[in-house]
Protein backbone atom coordinates (compact mmCIF):
# COMPACT_ATOMS: atom_id res chain seq x y z
CA UNK A 1 0.00 0.00 0.00
CA UNK A 2 1.32 3.84 -0.76
CA UNK A 3 -0.20 5.69 2.55
CA UNK A 4 -0.30 9.23 3.45
CA UNK A 5 -0.09 9.16 7.58
CA UNK A 6 -1.19 12.62 8.94
CA UNK A 7 -0.78 13.18 11.69
CA UNK A 8 -0.34 16.65 14.44
CA UNK A 9 2.64 15.04 16.86
CA UNK A 10 5.10 12.84 16.24
CA UNK A 11 9.05 12.48 17.90
CA UNK A 12 10.57 14.43 19.31
CA UNK A 13 7.81 15.38 20.92
CA UNK A 14 7.05 12.90 23.88
CA UNK A 15 3.54 11.81 24.74
CA UNK A 16 1.22 8.38 23.96
CA UNK A 17 0.09 9.94 21.16
CA UNK A 18 3.43 10.73 19.48
CA UNK A 19 5.32 7.31 20.32
CA UNK A 20 2.64 4.91 19.05
CA UNK A 21 2.20 6.81 15.80
CA UNK A 22 5.68 6.68 14.98
CA UNK A 23 5.76 2.92 16.20
CA UNK A 24 2.96 2.01 13.15
CA UNK A 25 5.02 4.12 10.59
CA UNK A 26 7.63 2.04 11.42
CA UNK A 27 5.75 -1.06 11.41
CA UNK A 28 4.12 -0.06 8.21
CA UNK A 29 7.68 0.70 6.45
CA UNK A 30 9.01 -2.61 7.89
CA UNK A 31 6.20 -4.07 5.91
CA UNK A 32 6.88 -3.25 2.74
CA UNK A 33 4.21 -0.42 2.53
CA UNK A 34 5.39 3.10 1.05
CA UNK A 35 4.34 5.79 3.75
CA UNK A 36 4.93 9.39 3.64
CA UNK A 37 4.64 11.09 6.75
CA UNK A 38 2.98 14.43 7.45
CA UNK A 39 3.67 16.41 10.37
CA UNK A 40 4.56 19.57 11.43
CA UNK A 41 8.07 20.59 12.35
CA UNK A 42 8.61 21.62 15.65
CA UNK A 43 11.20 24.14 17.73
CA UNK A 44 14.56 23.95 16.33
CA UNK A 45 13.64 21.68 13.44
CA UNK A 46 14.50 22.34 9.92
CA UNK A 47 11.63 22.52 6.98
CA UNK A 48 11.56 18.90 5.28
CA UNK A 49 10.08 18.39 1.92
CA UNK A 50 10.99 14.76 0.86
CA UNK A 51 8.32 12.14 -0.92
CA UNK A 52 9.01 10.39 2.70
CA UNK A 53 8.47 13.44 4.96
CA UNK A 54 6.71 16.38 5.25
CA UNK A 55 6.47 18.66 7.67
CA UNK A 56 4.71 21.43 7.87
CA UNK A 57 4.45 25.29 9.42
CA UNK A 58 3.03 24.71 12.96
CA UNK A 59 1.74 26.71 15.96
CA UNK A 60 1.86 26.34 19.29
CA UNK A 61 -1.89 24.49 21.24
CA UNK A 62 -3.48 27.28 23.87
CA UNK A 63 -2.43 26.12 26.97
CA UNK A 64 -0.44 23.20 25.82
CA UNK A 65 2.40 25.77 24.32
CA UNK A 66 5.23 22.54 24.23
CA UNK A 67 2.68 20.64 21.53
CA UNK A 68 2.33 22.44 18.24
CA UNK A 69 -0.71 22.20 15.60
CA UNK A 70 -0.08 21.43 11.94
CA UNK A 71 -0.92 24.30 9.72
CA UNK A 72 -1.49 23.45 5.84
CA UNK A 73 -3.67 24.42 3.20
CA UNK A 74 -5.95 21.36 1.50
CA UNK A 75 -4.87 22.56 -1.13
CA UNK A 76 -1.28 22.26 -0.50
CA UNK A 77 -2.16 19.15 0.12
CA UNK A 78 -4.24 17.82 -2.69
CA UNK A 79 -1.02 19.07 -4.94
CA UNK A 80 1.23 17.19 -2.98
CA UNK A 81 -0.90 13.70 -3.38
CA UNK A 82 -1.38 14.00 -6.96
CA UNK A 83 2.26 13.77 -7.24
CA UNK A 84 2.88 11.14 -4.52
CA UNK A 85 -0.08 9.42 -5.40
CA UNK A 86 -1.24 7.55 -2.00
CA UNK A 87 -4.00 5.25 -2.31
CA UNK A 88 -5.07 5.80 1.17
CA UNK A 89 -4.64 8.79 3.89
CA UNK A 90 -4.80 7.64 7.38
CA UNK A 91 -4.83 10.48 9.44
CA UNK A 92 -4.22 9.81 13.18
CA UNK A 93 -5.20 13.49 14.57
CA UNK A 94 -7.91 15.60 14.39
CA UNK A 95 -6.25 19.48 14.20
CA UNK A 96 -6.00 21.50 11.71
CA UNK A 97 -3.72 19.16 9.21
CA UNK A 98 -6.00 16.68 9.89
CA UNK A 99 -9.16 18.27 8.55
CA UNK A 100 -6.49 19.62 5.61
CA UNK A 101 -5.76 16.41 4.91
CA UNK A 102 -9.14 14.48 5.19
CA UNK A 103 -10.37 17.55 2.65
CA UNK A 104 -7.93 16.95 0.29
CA UNK A 105 -8.54 13.07 -0.04
CA UNK A 106 -12.21 13.82 -0.46
CA UNK A 107 -11.80 16.20 -3.20
CA UNK A 108 -9.68 13.24 -5.04
CA UNK A 109 -11.60 11.08 -4.34
CA UNK A 110 -9.14 8.84 -1.99
CA UNK A 111 -10.23 6.87 0.78
CA UNK A 112 -9.17 8.00 4.14
CA UNK A 113 -9.00 6.67 7.93
CA UNK A 114 -8.44 8.09 11.05
CA UNK A 115 -7.52 7.30 14.73
CA UNK A 116 -9.94 8.65 17.48
CA UNK A 117 -6.77 9.05 20.05
CA UNK A 118 -8.06 11.54 22.25
CA UNK A 119 -11.37 12.74 24.00
CA UNK A 120 -10.71 16.30 23.51
CA UNK A 121 -14.83 16.55 24.07
CA UNK A 122 -13.62 15.84 27.96
CA UNK A 123 -10.80 17.75 28.08
CA UNK A 124 -13.37 21.18 27.91
CA UNK A 125 -14.42 20.30 31.39
CA UNK A 126 -11.05 20.57 33.27
CA UNK A 127 -10.34 23.92 31.83
CA UNK A 128 -13.62 25.61 32.96
CA UNK A 129 -15.89 24.91 29.10
CA UNK A 130 -18.02 21.86 30.21
CA UNK A 131 -20.35 23.53 27.84
CA UNK A 132 -18.52 23.12 25.49
CA UNK A 133 -18.17 19.64 25.20
CA UNK A 134 -21.20 18.59 23.06
CA UNK A 135 -20.06 21.38 20.75
CA UNK A 136 -16.13 19.65 20.89
CA UNK A 137 -17.77 16.06 20.33
CA UNK A 138 -20.11 17.40 17.14
CA UNK A 139 -16.96 18.59 15.55
CA UNK A 140 -15.29 15.19 16.39
CA UNK A 141 -18.10 13.33 15.04
CA UNK A 142 -18.33 15.24 12.01
CA UNK A 143 -14.66 14.37 11.02
CA UNK A 144 -14.90 10.96 12.04
CA UNK A 145 -17.91 9.99 9.75
CA UNK A 146 -16.71 11.74 6.92
CA UNK A 147 -14.06 8.73 6.92
CA UNK A 148 -14.36 5.41 5.47
CA UNK A 149 -12.98 4.34 8.70
CA UNK A 150 -12.35 5.11 12.56
CA UNK A 151 -9.76 2.87 14.61
CA UNK A 152 -10.68 2.83 18.22
CA UNK A 153 -8.08 1.39 20.53
CA UNK A 154 -11.06 -0.69 23.09
CA UNK A 155 -14.03 -2.65 22.76
CA UNK A 156 -15.50 0.00 25.46
CA UNK A 157 -14.64 3.09 23.24
CA UNK A 158 -16.15 1.92 20.57
CA UNK A 159 -19.54 1.33 22.22
CA UNK A 160 -19.46 4.48 23.49
CA UNK A 161 -18.31 6.25 20.36
CA UNK A 162 -21.01 4.25 18.54
CA UNK A 163 -24.22 5.41 20.92
CA UNK A 164 -22.92 9.14 20.30
CA UNK A 165 -23.08 8.73 16.70
CA UNK A 166 -19.91 7.66 15.64
CA UNK A 167 -19.94 5.39 12.27
CA UNK A 168 -17.57 2.77 10.90
CA UNK A 169 -15.59 2.13 13.64
CA UNK A 170 -13.02 -0.58 14.18
CA UNK A 171 -11.28 -1.82 17.37
CA UNK A 172 -7.57 -2.61 16.92
CA UNK A 173 -5.99 -2.11 20.30
CA UNK A 174 -2.50 -0.71 21.90
CA UNK A 175 0.46 -3.21 22.71
CA UNK A 176 3.37 -2.63 25.28
CA UNK A 177 7.10 -3.57 24.56
CA UNK A 178 7.74 -5.91 27.55
CA UNK A 179 11.18 -6.52 26.60
CA UNK A 180 11.73 -2.72 27.81
CA UNK A 181 9.41 -2.35 30.20
CA UNK A 182 9.97 -5.48 32.81
CA UNK A 183 10.21 -6.60 36.20
CA UNK A 184 13.74 -7.11 36.02
CA UNK A 185 14.54 -3.24 35.76
CA UNK A 186 14.48 -2.77 38.85
CA UNK A 187 16.95 -0.83 40.49
CA UNK A 188 18.11 -0.77 44.27
CA UNK A 189 20.38 2.27 43.29
CA UNK A 190 17.42 4.20 42.08
CA UNK A 191 15.09 3.52 45.11
CA UNK A 192 17.89 4.30 47.63
CA UNK A 193 17.66 7.75 45.81
CA UNK A 194 14.48 7.95 46.93
CA UNK A 195 15.28 6.83 50.60
CA UNK A 196 12.70 4.02 49.78
CA UNK A 197 14.93 0.79 50.53
CA UNK A 198 11.89 -0.81 52.13
CA UNK A 199 9.00 1.71 51.77
CA UNK A 200 6.03 1.39 49.10
CA UNK A 201 6.80 3.41 45.88
CA UNK A 202 3.69 4.57 44.76
CA UNK A 203 4.12 6.16 41.26
CA UNK A 204 2.73 8.18 38.43
CA UNK A 205 3.71 8.38 34.88
CA UNK A 206 2.05 10.84 32.69
CA UNK A 207 1.57 14.62 31.60
CA UNK A 208 1.26 16.69 34.43
CA UNK A 209 -2.10 18.71 33.29
CA UNK A 210 -5.29 19.47 34.50
CA UNK A 211 -7.57 16.66 32.63
CA UNK A 212 -5.17 14.03 33.70
CA UNK A 213 -6.75 14.28 37.58
CA UNK A 214 -3.03 13.73 39.21
CA UNK A 215 -4.16 15.58 41.97
CA UNK A 216 -6.30 12.77 42.91
CA UNK A 217 -2.93 10.60 42.87
CA UNK A 218 -1.10 12.67 44.98
CA UNK A 219 -3.85 12.62 47.91
CA UNK A 220 -3.85 9.25 47.94
CA UNK A 221 -0.42 9.22 48.34
CA UNK A 222 -1.19 11.56 51.67
CA UNK A 223 -3.87 8.90 52.66
CA UNK A 224 -1.04 6.09 52.71
CA UNK A 225 1.08 8.30 54.52
CA UNK A 226 -1.54 8.70 57.04
CA UNK A 227 -0.77 4.78 58.35
CA UNK A 228 2.93 4.49 56.59
CA UNK A 229 4.45 7.55 56.93
CA UNK A 230 8.08 6.02 55.20
CA UNK A 231 5.83 5.90 52.09
CA UNK A 232 7.28 7.34 48.70
CA UNK A 233 5.53 8.92 45.39
CA UNK A 234 7.25 9.35 42.33
CA UNK A 235 5.52 11.61 39.48
CA UNK A 236 7.32 10.76 36.26
CA UNK A 237 6.48 13.80 33.84
CA UNK A 238 5.67 17.45 33.21
CA UNK A 239 3.17 19.81 32.30
CA UNK A 240 1.35 22.90 33.48
CA UNK A 241 0.68 22.13 36.66
CA UNK A 242 4.35 20.59 38.00
CA UNK A 243 5.14 24.06 39.81
CA UNK A 244 1.62 24.38 41.67
CA UNK A 245 1.74 20.44 42.42
CA UNK A 246 5.37 20.37 43.61
CA UNK A 247 4.67 23.17 45.84
CA UNK A 248 1.38 21.46 47.06
CA UNK A 249 3.07 18.19 47.67
CA UNK A 250 6.51 18.79 48.71
CA UNK A 251 6.49 15.11 50.16
CA UNK A 252 6.57 13.86 46.38
CA UNK A 253 9.42 13.40 44.37
CA UNK A 254 8.86 15.11 40.76
CA UNK A 255 11.50 13.62 38.77
CA UNK A 256 10.23 14.87 35.24
CA UNK A 257 10.16 13.26 31.52
CA UNK A 258 11.56 10.25 31.86
CA UNK A 259 12.28 8.04 28.55
CA UNK A 260 13.58 4.66 27.36
CA UNK A 261 15.62 2.74 29.47
CA UNK A 262 15.29 5.38 32.52
CA UNK A 263 11.25 5.27 31.93
CA UNK A 264 11.64 1.40 32.21
CA UNK A 265 14.04 1.41 35.50
CA UNK A 266 11.21 4.11 37.33
CA UNK A 267 8.18 1.87 36.67
CA UNK A 268 9.99 -1.43 37.52
CA UNK A 269 11.40 0.43 40.75
CA UNK A 270 7.70 1.24 42.06
CA UNK A 271 5.46 -1.02 43.99
CA UNK A 272 2.29 0.38 43.00
CA UNK A 273 1.11 2.30 39.46
CA UNK A 274 -1.31 5.06 40.29
CA UNK A 275 -3.47 6.14 37.15
CA UNK A 276 -6.24 8.43 38.51
CA UNK A 277 -7.40 9.94 35.03
CA UNK A 278 -10.66 9.67 33.58
CA UNK A 279 -9.92 11.61 30.55
CA UNK A 280 -8.14 8.46 28.41
CA UNK A 281 -9.43 6.67 24.89
CA UNK A 282 -6.61 4.33 26.30
CA UNK A 283 -4.02 4.79 28.71
CA UNK A 284 -0.89 3.00 27.59
CA UNK A 285 0.82 3.57 30.93
CA UNK A 286 -1.70 1.11 32.10
CA UNK A 287 0.22 -1.43 30.34
CA UNK A 288 3.70 -0.11 30.59
CA UNK A 289 3.00 -0.89 34.81
CA UNK A 290 1.43 -4.25 33.85
CA UNK A 291 4.26 -5.11 31.89
CA UNK A 292 6.82 -3.82 34.59
CA UNK A 293 5.20 -6.23 37.31
CA UNK A 294 3.18 -3.08 38.94
CA UNK A 295 -0.76 -3.24 40.52
CA UNK A 296 -2.68 -0.82 38.95
CA UNK A 297 -5.24 1.43 40.72
CA UNK A 298 -7.17 3.33 38.19
CA UNK A 299 -10.68 3.60 37.23
CA UNK A 300 -12.65 1.16 35.36
CA UNK A 301 -12.19 3.10 31.98
CA UNK A 302 -10.34 3.28 29.04
CA UNK A 303 -7.31 0.69 29.27
CA UNK A 304 -7.68 -0.28 32.85
CA UNK A 305 -10.98 -1.67 31.74
CA UNK A 306 -9.45 -4.11 29.45
CA UNK A 307 -6.81 -5.32 31.32
CA UNK A 308 -6.67 -4.57 35.15
CA UNK A 309 -8.54 -7.87 36.97
CA UNK A 310 -9.74 -6.86 39.55
CA UNK A 311 -8.28 -7.86 42.71
CA UNK A 312 -6.36 -10.64 40.67
CA UNK A 313 -3.51 -7.65 39.22
CA UNK A 314 -4.37 -4.38 40.50
CA UNK A 315 -7.70 -2.64 41.80
CA UNK A 316 -10.21 -0.78 40.14
CA UNK A 317 -12.42 2.14 41.41
CA UNK A 318 -16.35 3.00 39.40
CA UNK A 319 -16.16 5.80 37.42
CA UNK A 320 -16.06 9.42 39.48
CA UNK A 321 -15.87 7.25 42.71
CA UNK A 322 -12.94 9.23 44.10
CA UNK A 323 -12.84 8.04 47.53
CA UNK A 324 -12.90 4.41 46.67
CA UNK A 325 -9.45 5.00 44.55
CA UNK A 326 -8.13 6.26 47.16
CA UNK A 327 -8.99 3.34 49.33
CA UNK A 328 -7.65 1.06 47.10
CA UNK A 329 -4.64 3.02 46.77
CA UNK A 330 -3.86 2.60 50.57
CA UNK A 331 -5.39 -1.33 50.71
CA UNK A 332 -2.73 -2.07 48.56
CA UNK A 333 0.28 0.39 49.41
CA UNK A 334 0.14 -0.90 52.79
CA UNK A 335 0.65 -4.82 52.25
CA UNK A 336 3.07 -4.05 49.15
CA UNK A 337 5.20 -6.32 50.90
CA UNK A 338 2.74 -9.57 50.30
CA UNK A 339 2.02 -8.92 46.59
CA UNK A 340 3.98 -11.33 44.61
CA UNK A 341 1.04 -12.99 43.04
CA UNK A 342 -0.23 -9.70 42.29
CA UNK A 343 3.16 -8.74 40.76
CA UNK A 344 3.18 -11.70 38.51
CA UNK A 345 -0.24 -11.62 37.38
CA UNK A 346 0.62 -7.88 36.38
CA UNK A 347 3.25 -9.72 34.02
CA UNK A 348 1.37 -12.48 32.50
CA UNK A 349 -1.32 -9.92 31.37
CA UNK A 350 1.01 -7.55 29.79
CA UNK A 351 2.66 -10.41 27.90
CA UNK A 352 -0.72 -11.35 26.06
CA UNK A 353 -1.08 -7.29 25.03
CA UNK A 354 2.40 -7.32 22.39
CA UNK A 355 2.71 -4.70 19.61
CA UNK A 356 3.01 -7.39 17.12
CA UNK A 357 -0.63 -7.98 17.65
CA UNK A 358 -2.09 -4.47 17.84
CA UNK A 359 -0.18 -3.58 14.88
CA UNK A 360 -0.69 -6.56 12.51
CA UNK A 361 -4.71 -5.68 13.38
CA UNK A 362 -3.97 -1.74 12.56
CA UNK A 363 -2.35 -2.57 9.32
CA UNK A 364 -5.48 -5.48 8.06
CA UNK A 365 -7.72 -2.70 8.79
CA UNK A 366 -6.10 -0.04 6.76
CA UNK A 367 -5.64 -2.91 3.96
CA UNK A 368 -9.73 -3.77 4.32
CA UNK A 369 -10.44 -0.21 3.93
CA UNK A 370 -8.96 0.60 0.65
CA UNK A 371 -10.55 -2.89 -0.60
CA UNK A 372 -13.53 -1.68 0.21
CA UNK A 373 -13.06 1.62 -1.38
CA UNK A 374 -11.81 -0.29 -4.28
CA UNK A 375 -14.89 -2.37 -4.62
CA UNK A 376 -17.36 0.59 -4.26
CA UNK A 377 -15.59 2.56 -6.91
CA UNK A 378 -15.91 -0.54 -8.77
CA UNK A 379 -18.92 -1.35 -8.62
CA UNK A 380 -20.71 2.84 -8.53
CA UNK A 381 -18.24 2.62 -12.26
CA UNK A 382 -20.49 -0.55 -13.42
CA UNK A 383 -24.04 1.35 -12.56
CA UNK A 384 -22.58 3.95 -14.25
CA UNK A 385 -21.56 1.90 -17.46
Amino acid sequence: MRIAYVTETYPPEINGVSLTVERAVQHLRQRGHVVELIRPRQAGEAALDTPQELRTLGCPIPMYPDLRLGLAASGTLRSRFERTQPQLVHIATEGPLGWAALRAAQALGLPASSDFRTNFHQYSRYYGFGWLSPVVQDVLRRFHNQCHATFVPTRAMRDELAHAGFQRLHVVGRGVDTTLFSPRKRLPALRAEWDASDAAVLLYVGRLAAEKNVTLALCAFEAVRMRSPSARMVVVGDGPLRRRLQSEFPAAHFVGMQTGEALAHHYASADLFLFPSLSETFGNVTLEALASGLPVVAFDTAAAAEYVDDCGNGLLAPVDAEKAFVAAACSLAWQHRHLAAVREHARRTALGAGWPEALGRFEACLAETLAAHAAGAAAGAILAA
